[in-house]
C-alpha cells in the first residue's frame, strides 16, 4: 500500500510541474529533443531518490535542481553546437501569442542579458520559484539571487525605459 501511495504523489508532482521542468531545460539545453530526454532522466533520478524529498512544499525547487544537476552532467559528457534561442519559443505563458511592439521589445531584452541574470529571472517568473528556491536550485545564496534579479529587472528597464518614453511622447 505504501508504495502505491509514493507511486501515485510521484505521478501527481511530475504531472504538476512537467511542462514547468520542460520549458526550463529547453531554456538549459536549447535544444528541444534534448530538454525532452533531460525532463525524463530527471524524472527517473527524481523516482530513484523520491523518499529523500522531506517537504512536498518544496518539491519543485527540488525538481529543478536534479534538472539542473542533470544537464551538468549531460553537458559534461556531450558539448552540443551553441546556437541562440530565439524566446519566442519559449513562451511565459503556454497562451503567450502577443506580437505587439512592447513583448517583441520584451523578448530582445531578455536575450540581451547575461545568463547569470536571465536564469534567476526565468526561474522566478516561468517557475514561480521563491528567491530561497532559486539560490537552492542555482547553488548561490540568497542575497546573491536578490541581487542578481534586481540586476536583471533593472538592465530590462534600462533597455526598455527608451521604448516607453517614445510611446509616452507620441
Amino acid at each position: 500500500m505504501r508504495q502505491k501511495q509514493k507511486q501515485l504523489e510521484y505521478e501527481r508532482l511530475v504531472l504538476v510541474y512537467s511542462d514547468e521542468l520542460f520549458r526550463y531545460a529547453l531554456w538549459l539545453c536549447r535544444d528541444k529533443s534534448m530538454a525532452e530526454d533531460l525532463v525524463q532522466e530527471s524524472c527517473m533520478r527524481a523516482w530513484k531518490s523520491f523518499d529523500k524529498l522531506r517537504e512536498t512544499t518544496s518539491s519543485k525547487a527540488w525538481l529543478m535542481t536534479i534538472l539542473r544537476n542533470e544537464h551538468a552532467r549531460q553537458y559534461a559528457r556531450y558539448r552540443p553546437d551553441m546556437v541562440d534561442l530565439d524566446l519566442d519559443m519559449l513562451s511565459l505563458r503556454d497562451t503567450d501569442n502577443d506580437t505587439s511592439p512592447e513583448a517583441f521589445a520584451l523578448k530582445q531584452a531578455l536575450n540581451e542579458l547575461a545568463n547569470e541574470y536571465k536564469e534567476p529571472l526565468l526561474l522566478q517568473v516561468i517557475g514561480g520559484l521563491s528567491c530561497e528556491e532559486i539560490a537552492s536550485v542555482c547553488n548561490i545564496s540568497k542575497s546573491a539571487t536578490m541581487t542578481r534579479l534586481f540586476r536583471a529587472k533593472q538592465k530590462l528597464r534600462e533597455v526598455l525605459q527608451p521604448a516607453n518614453e517614445q510611446v509616452s511622447t507620441k
